[in-house]
């Protein structure tokens, strides 16, 4: 497996990386390594003692991965859903932060027959794994109409996803539907308005991105493995792109920084109430206007921080 040489700006860089507030002797986690922009700033910031695990699915970014030569460095390759698991093959008990950078990479983006982007004509895969599991062209040529329907409106917020599954399941009769421009196409005679600068397939290939990936229920499996491994003190600092993602860890990090709920009325006094296993750490973080303006990927970023109190899980 040859590394991508294609160009990746990690969003949100400095920010997320303060948010760890880095120990140089910490362990800490990057659930997704990327192109290591995140993973390579906390290097440097651990001593000699310190140690950082990173994950990712895709083959391309363990490649990458493997060229940093640290003994403190170790690469997984899995999703971060197997996070306990991993840890646990290492031997490691406790972590004193854990990143998450959610979504898709600019590289997977960029290259053509990753199948992710409808700007290019390339096989229509959207795996980031390519190791295994199901490709989307082998979805879409078996998949019923109401669970494509289902996964375009769910998973891309799509108005016409009826319209759009009808239009799948009419030419799929006619052939296989093998390659992006073959469903950009389709999606575009369905989806004859939409917002200004974005193409009628967006909303669609994200979904299916989603969909093969299951990237919300890996982000849902994922964050309590987290917080159940972050010793007190500890960081969970999240990069959300989507709605979807976002709304999921909002909930769970409000969630869990929320003690146990008592009756309005009852004669309590606050201090009696237990502890939260998380406490928030400041507002939310969005991409400065600078940093939108040299990588507009970075728009729909926000970061959420949450930090390990000593209660009891």
């Amino acid at each position: 497996m040859s590394v991508s040489v294609f160009s990746h700006r990690t969003v949100l860089l400095d920010e997320a990386v303060e948010a760890l507030g880095i120990r140089p002797d910490g362990v800490y986690v990057d659930c997704t390594y990327g192109r290591g922009g995140h993973s390579r700033l906390i290097l440097s910031r651990l001593g000699a003692a310190g140690r950082l695990i990173a994950f990712d699915r895709d083959l391309s970014a363990v490649a990458d991965a493997a060229t940093i030569a640290d003994p403190r460095f170790t690469i997984v390759h899995a999703g971060f859903s197997d996070l306990g698991t991993e840890l646990d093959r290492l031997g490691i008990d406790q972590l004193d932060g854990v990143l998450m950078d959610l979504g898709v990479s600019s590289p997977q983006l960029d290259e053509a027959a990753r199948g992710f982007s409808f700007r290019f004509d390339a096989p229509l895969d959207m795996r980031m794994d390519q190791s295994r599991g199901m490709t989307a062209a082998q979805w879409l040529a078996s998949a019923e109409r109401a669970d494509i329907a289902e996964v375009i409106r769910d998973y891309g917020e799509e108005r016409f996803a009826q319209q759009i599954a009808g239009a799948i399941v009419t030419a799929r009769e006619q052939g296989p539907i093998a390659t992006t421009r073959q469903l950009a196409q389709i999606v575009a005679r369905v989806v004859r308005t939409r917002e200004p600068g974005q193409d009628p397939a967006t909303r669609t290939f994200q979904a299916i991105r989603i969909f093969i990936n299951r990237e919300l229920e890996e982000l849902a499996l994922t964050l309590p493995q987290a917080l159940s491994r972050l010793r007190t003190g500890g960081r969970l600092a999240v990069i959300a792109f989507h709605s979807l993602e976002d709304r999921i860890v909002k909930r769970y990090m409000a969630d869990a920084a929320q003690a146990d709920k008592l009756p309005s009325r009852l004669p309590i006094r606050a201090a009696e109430i237990g502890e939260a296993p998380l406490r928030l750490v400041g507002k939310p973080v969005r991409a400065s206007s600078a940093e939108v303006a040299a990588n507009p990927r970075a728009r729909s970023a926000i970061l959420r921080i949450a930090e390990r109190t000593g209660a009891p899980l």
